[in-house]
């Protein structure tokens, strides 16, 4: 089964790309994150004549996180549940293909002095909390998406550049390592343990052809899955071309 995660960076500006990507590389299941679209203009049946299934949590020109699936989509759940709900929409759990799968946009941090730090590490706290309340790492779990955190400083191109700036602070590191102590894997490393492998290019000062970047788009799986990985890449074509997600998809394969 082929699963891959990828921040579209507004899905209504990228459609033809998504669907083109897809039609390349037949994931069986995508989480998208960043689709910047309500629920009722999420294009669930654009991706149901490529043969998926769909579920979308959205709010209109922020956020929006999805779930593709090919090998059935059951069991959909919004954010952190009906009794704990998050006022933005940046989580969506479903079980596809026997896996239950969550799509997370964990929020940016913007700032180590901003509000928008703070919510972001109680909303990664919030995430473990929900795992342990309602997952088991004994199953096969996989919570892939944009975590806005390079785990360590072999995921950014230069570590002095990020001093005092969020995505490789201690703090998002320790909740990154708490979610690890919980139970999930970066199954990407597996795989491709060296340096320099990067998901994120920002747009200014020419960063993707600098080979400038970040690695903050992750599929972290329980040993289950982490056991059953047979390939990891990331699609550094898709970061080509005209108006690009600044994002590239991260792929894995897990055998049956």
């Amino acid at each position: 089964m082929r699963i891959a995660t990828w921040n579209v960076n507004s899905l209504k500006a990228r459609l033809a790309r998504v669907e083109e990507w897809l039609a390349d590389v037949q994931p069986d299941v995508v989480c998208l994150q960043e689709t910047k679209l309500a629920d009722g203009a999420f294009p669930a049946m654009a991706f149901q004549a490529l043969g998926y299934d769909s579920v979308h949590h959205g709010e209109g020109r922020w956020n929006g996180v999805a779930i593709l699936s090919r090998v059935g989509l059951d069991n959909p759940v919004n954010g952190f549940g009906p009794e704990d709900p998050d006022p933005q929409a940046r989580l969506i759990w479903a079980t596809c293909g026997g896996v239950r799968i969550a799509s997370a946009y964990v929020p940016n941090g913007r700032s180590l002095d901003d509000d928008h730090y703070q919510y972001k590490l109680r909303w990664l706290a919030r995430l473990r909390d929900q795992l342990a309340a309602s997952e088991d790492p004994a199953q096969a779990i996989i919570v892939a998406g944009d975590y806005n955190i390079a785990p360590t400083d072999a995921d950014v191109w230069d570590p002095k550049h990020f001093v005092d700036a969020t995505h490789t602070s201690r703090p998002e590191r320790d909740a990154l390592a708490e979610l690890e102590s919980w139970g999930l894997i970066d199954t990407f490393r597996l795989l491709q343990p060296e340096p320099r492998l990067y998901s994120w290019w920002d747009y200014r000062a020419g960063r993707f052809h600098k080979h400038e970047g970040m690695r903050i788009d992750l599929v972290m799986g329980t040993q289950s899955v982490a056991d059953r990985v047979t390939f990891a890449t990331i699609d550094r074509n898709a970061r080509k071309g005209q108006q690009p997600s600044d994002h590239a998809p991260v792929i894995i394969d897990i055998a049956d």
